[in-house]
C-alpha cells in the first residue's frame, strides 16, 4: 500500500530519498551507562510527497512529541536576537495591547522576552514540568495541547500567535494548524519558524536528519502547506545563520461579497425600464445572461432571447425556458426594447442593432453594476 502525506493527501513517491541506519532513537534520549545494553539505533527512510513535494518521514513521532525541548536561554546571541525580532513584529503589525499566545512554549524562554514588550502574552504547553516553571517566573501559561482543529484554548480568540520549531515535531500538522485557525480572531496573525530545508539541501547537511523532526520543509512547502490550512503568507525568510525559516502568516480572509446589494440594484434599474414597455427582448445566451435572467426573475418578463450562436439558435435558456433566436427574428417579431447582456461584446452587439440592423427601439445594456441606456427611439 502506497503511503500518503500528511500535508496534502497525494502519496509519497515510492523510494525513499534517503535511508540511514543506525540513528539516535531521538535527539532527547541519552543513555546512562546501565541502558547503553538495551539502546539500539533506528533507520530512518525519508520520502517525498509526489503532490506538494513535502519532505517527510514515515514512523511513529518520538513519545515526547507534543513537549517543547529547547535550550535557547543560554545563548545571549538568541536572546538578542529575539528581543529585535519580536519588537519588530509587534510593531510591524500593530499588535501593541494585543493577545499573543505562543504555541509550545517549553520553559518560557521566549515568552519571558514577550512579557517585556507591550503586549498581553499567554503559552500553551504540554509538560507538567514545563508549565510549572512558567508559572513560577509569574507567566500566564496552560497546559494543552492542539490535538484537533476544534481543539480550543482557553481565553481564545487571539490576535495573533507563535510557533518556533515545533510544526515539523507534529504528526498531524493539518489538524494542529487548524486547531490553531481556529483559535484566532479574524485577520489573526502568526509567525512560525522551522528548521530550513533549502539550507540543508545547499549545504548537503545530512546530520539534520532526526526522529524528532517528522517533515522538513523548504520555504515552497511550507508555504503549500499554510495555504492548505487557511493562512496566506504575508512575509517568508531566512533568518539565524540560514538555519530558520521564518514566516509571517494571516488567517486568511473571510469572503464577505456585497453582491446582494448589486442584484437588487440592477433588478430595480431593470425592473424599472421594463415596466414602460410592452414587449422587451434579451439580447445573449451567454453564461452571464442566463445567470441574470434567473437571478433578476425575468422569466414572465421577457418575450425571447436573442444571439448569434447558431448552436443556441431554436432551443430555450435552462431554468426560465425562455426561446432563443437569430437576430432576425427582431425583424420578424419586433418588440420595443432590448437588454443587452453580453458582457464584454455589449458595446458591440448595440452598435450592429442600431447601426447595422437600424432598429428604432430603446437599447440597454446590463454593465458590471448598472443599467445604461444607450439608445432611445
Amino acid at each position: 500500500m502506497r503511503k500518503i502525506c500528511k500535508i496534502c493527501g497525494n502519496k509519497l513517491f515510492e523510494e525513499p530519498v534517503l535511508k540511514l541506519n543506525n540513528m539516535p532513537k531521538s535527539a532527547q534520549y541519552f543513555p546512562d551507562k546501565k541502558g547503553l545494553k538495551k539502546d539500539r539505533g533506528v533507520n530512518l527512510y525519508i520520502f517525498q510527497c509526489s503532490g506538494c513535494g513535502v519532505v517527510q518521514l514515515v514512523r511513529k513521532p518520538v513519545p515526547y512529541y507534543r513537549e517543547v525541548i529547547r535550550a535557547v536561554g543560554i545563548s545571549q546571541e538568541m536572546i538578542k536576537f529575539r528581543k529585535e525580532y519580536f519588537k519588530e513584529f509587534i510593531e510591524r503589525y500593530k499588535l501593541k495591547n494585543k493577545k499573543i499566545i505562543e504555541i509550545g512554549c517549553g520553559n518560557g524562554d521566549y515568552l519571558e522576552i514577550l512579557h517585556k514588550m507591550p503586549v498581553k502574552v499567554y503559552g500553551l504547553e504540554y509538560s507538567d514540568k514545563a508549565v510549572a516553571v512558567c508559572r513560577n517566573k509569574g507567566l500566564n501559561v496552560s497546559k494543552g495541547f492542539v490535538e484537533n482543529e476544534k481543539y480550543q484554548i482557553g481565553g481564545f480568540p487571539y490576535d495573533a500567535f507563535l510557533c518556533l520549531s515545533f510544526l515539523e515535531h507534529i504528526p498531524e500538522p493539518n489538524s494542529f494548524l487548524r486547531g490553531i485557525w481556529h483559535n484566532l480572531k479574524e485577520n489573526g496573525l502568526g509567525l512560525i519558524e522551522v528548521p530550513n530545508f533549502d539550507m540543508i539541501i545547499r549545504k548537503k547537511l545530512f546530520s539534520e536528519f532526526i526522529p524528532d523532526h517528522i517533515f522538513y520543509f523548504s520555504k515552497d512547502t511550507l508555504t503549500t502547506a499554510l495555504k492548505i490550512n487557511g493562512f496566506e503568507v504575508l512575509n517568508i525568510r531566512e533568518v539565524w545563520h540560514e538555519y530558520i525559516i521564518s514566516v509571517e502568516i494571516r488567517k486568511i480572509k473571510k469572503f464577505v461579497p456585497d453582491f446582494i446589494e448589486n442584484i437588487n440594484n440592477i433588478k430595480n434599474a431593470v425592473q424599472r425600464f421594463i415596466e414602460n414597455y410592452q414587449k422587451v427582448a434579451v439580447w445573449g445566451a451567454g453564461h452571464q445572461a442566463l445567470a441574470l435572467i434567473s437571478m433578476l426573475n425575468l422569466k414572465s418578463k421577457i418575450k425571447y432571447v436573442i444571439d448569434s450562436a447558431s448552436f443556441k439558435q431554436n432551443k430555450y435558456t435552462p431554468a426560465t425556458h425562455l426561446p432563443i433566436y437569430p437576430p432576425e427574428r427582431l425583424i420578424k417579431d419586433p418588440v420595443d426594447a432590448i437588454l443587452i447582456m453580453a458582457g464584454s461584446y455589449s458595446d458591440e452587439v448595440a452598435e450592429i442593432i442600431i447601426k447595422k440592423m437600424k432598429l428604432k427601439i430603446d437599447v440597454a445594456i446590463i454593465r458590471e453594476n448598472f443599467l445604461d441606456i444607450v439608445s432611445k427611439k
